[in-house]
């Protein structure tokens, strides 16, 4: 993880949103359905996790 962080710290933050979006797109559909919904709570936090995977099973 230390080189994805070193190419995102040197970049606009905005530019970094928008690549980390695009390869994300092409990540996700490969992803289990937990490892998407812990992606989703790791950037919402950890309480909204919680919430999202109650949401989620409802």
């Amino acid at each position: 993880m230390g080189k994805i962080k070193q190419l995102v710290d040197n970049m606009d933050p905005d530019e970094a949103a928008v690549e980390i979006a695009v390869i994300m797109k092409n990540l996700f559909p490969l992803l289990s359905e937990e490892a998407r919904l812990k992606f989703v709570a790791g950037l919402a936090g950890d309480s909204a996790g919680d919430k999202l995977t109650s949401m989620v099973h409802l």
